[in-house]
């Protein structure tokens, strides 16, 4: 035993309370345990579907490779940047994450009349593009925030169900023992100090 405990029947009852605040909080912890599992899992599928989703918005986009080897593309793709990304907050199992909302792109002017058929539809391609990056960088946020709850929580399950309970259990098992035998000490004295004084 690591924690040296006092053998009174006030650290009896200070055992006890513990132990049942502790199987009282338990299943608690249980279930946000579970709660964080299930919003792992659903999170990891949504990043799966966005990771399918920008590589086949990628394959598609590489039937233009041709166009983008012209060499004044670059200039192009400097036209269009991410101006903002609007984001919520929501709680999930306990844990405050960001949401994906919405994005707004700010595109510098160009003319329609002298600019390839195809620079709109490829502007609306990356802007595709973009917006599935940035969706799945807060995903992956997310995703991060509800593992690492996920250890914590699991880690306190485990320091309550294999630490802290089995010790207060062995506490109380230890305190009744010495108890007992005190008592039953004390009734074989006042036994004894019976027959000592009825002898007198």
């Amino acid at each position: 035993m690591a924690e040296k405990i006092k053998l009174t029947k006030n650290e009896l009852q200070r055992q006890q309370i513990e132990l049942k605040k502790y199987q009282r909080f338990l299943p608690t912890l249980q279930l946000k345990k579970q709660q964080l599992q299930i919003e792992v899992r659903k999170v990891q599928e949504q990043v799966q579907e966005k990771e399918t989703e920008l590589n086949n918005l990628l394959q598609k986009t590489m039937a233009w490779a041709k166009l983008f080897s012209d060499l004044e593309l670059a200039d192009w793709l400097k036209n269009i940047k991410i101006q903002q990304v609007y984001r919520s907050t929501a709680n999930i199992a306990g844990v405050k994450v960001q949401l994906f909302e919405d994005i707004d792109f700010n595109i510098k002017g160009y003319s329609l009349f002298s600019t390839p058929a195809w620079i709109d539809p490829l502007f609306e391609r990356i802007k595709a593009l973009l917006g599935l990056r940035e969706q799945m960088k807060i995903l992956q946020n997310t995703l991060n925030a509800l593992q690492k709850e996920a250890r914590k929580t699991t880690q306190r399950v485990n320091l309550f169900e294999k630490v802290m309970i089995p010790r207060c259990q062995e506490n109380i098992r230890v305190i009744k023992i010495y108890l007992g035998d005190q008592d039953r000490n004390a009734v074989g004295r006042a036994k004894i100090a019976k027959r000592k004084l009825l002898a007198a």
